[in-house]
């Protein structure tokens, strides 16, 4: 594609047989999740044929744009209005309902707080199907089926959405990666919107992070996790060395956290942080699923446990059964050897 910019959207032809994916984005960056999000629909587009196409909605955004129209798709769809520049659910989901007049076949986006806040609103104004926080899809004939977890992550569920398009479907964090993404320039098409009738109701007093973070783990490509087979703070100074050669991040599981081993904020599981980083190294981790929960998005999973039958192998891409005490510390010996350090 080019890089023209056009208004209307004369040159996408019909809408009926495309995704669309919203874009979040904070400070002027697209968020992690969204990019994810992207990736998986780039994949769908490929295999159905569909046409792809960001939507991106905000107040002074085309910076923003420019950013993501390094991505491969057909258009990326600029929603640019004064009254979109601060979340408001009210403003947010008139704006969807006017775009998704263009009836395309599904809405993707990233299943975050804000998105949760106005996604039902959106899905019950418009009377479509809203599945939310999911993993994956599969083809099923000429449709999608969608995988989401039930029972705590125990089992996945293939569900069938058999309601009138477009489908509204929210993708959980760490489902896919950024680095699946695929290259590519695209077209920018200006859409507007009318928001005059709109009345919001809601007051932004304040932005505030759940928690201050010393480090945001899913931005860490390499990841160290160490659990319970620890035994002691003291025995944490191998794990460090260990992360030290391999320019990792330093994570564990709830009882290192609740032992006050490491940081409350270094918690990986349901009750912690998810990441999906390009390695993730777990030291003396057996795998209970709320840990997995967290990181078996990884790309690839090195379990090092002293019990074969550990969990966490279930998982692994690879599996080293022995004393952590043992190989950990040979490990960082022969790294250092390779970088010479």
């Amino acid at each position: 594609m080019g890089s023209a910019v056009v208004s209307g959207y004369s040159i996408l032809g019909s809408m009926k047989n495309a995704i669309y994916v919203l874009l979040d984005h904070r400070n002027g960056r697209a968020r992690r999740v969204s990019l994810e999000t992207l990736a998986l629909a780039q994949k769908m587009s490929v295999e159905s044929g569909l046409s792809l196409h960001p939507v991106i909605l905000g107040g002074n955004i085309r910076p923003l744009v420019e950013q993501v129209r390094v991505y491969r798709t057909d258009s990326v769809l600029m929603v640019e209005d004064p009254k979109l520049a601060e979340y408001d659910p009210d403003f947010y989901c008139e704006a969807l309902i006017q775009i998704l007049k263009d009836r395309p076949q599904i809405l993707l986006m990233g299943h975050t707080y804000q998105n949760i806040d106005f996604a039902p609103k959106l899905a019950a104004a418009m009377n479509k199907a809203l599945l939310t926080d999911c993993i994956g899809y599969r083809r099923d004939g000429n449709d999608f089926l969608f995988i989401r977890q039930m029972f705590r992550n125990r089992l996945n569920a293939e569900v069938n959405i058999e309601s009138e398009r477009p489908w509204i479907v929210t993708v959980q964090t760490g489902a896919f990666t950024v680095d699946e993404l695929r290259e590519g320039r695209t077209d920018l098409v200006q859409r507007s919107v009318n928001l005059s009738a709109v009345i919001g109701q809601r007051k932004n007093l304040r932005t505030f992070k759940v928690f201050k973070s010393k480090v945001d783990l899913a931005k860490a490509r390499v990841i160290v996790s160490v659990g319970r087979g620890i035994k002691n703070a003291e025995n944490m100074k191998i794990v460090e060395e260990f992360a030290e050669v391999l320019g990792a991040e330093i994570a564990g599981s709830r009882p290192v956290v609740d032992n006050e081993w490491l940081e409350r904020d270094r918690q990986i599981g349901s009750s912690g942080q998810t990441v999906a980083p390009r390695l993730y190294i777990a030291c003396g981790i057996s795998g209970a699923i709320q840990h997995i929960i967290g990181m078996k998005n990884s790309t690839y999973i090195v379990a090092i446990n002293r019990d074969p039958n550990a969990p966490i192998f279930g998982i692994a891409t690879y599996g080293i059964v022995g004393d952590l005490f043992e190989i950990i510390p040979a490990l960082t010996r022969e790294l250092r050897k390779e970088a010479n350090l």
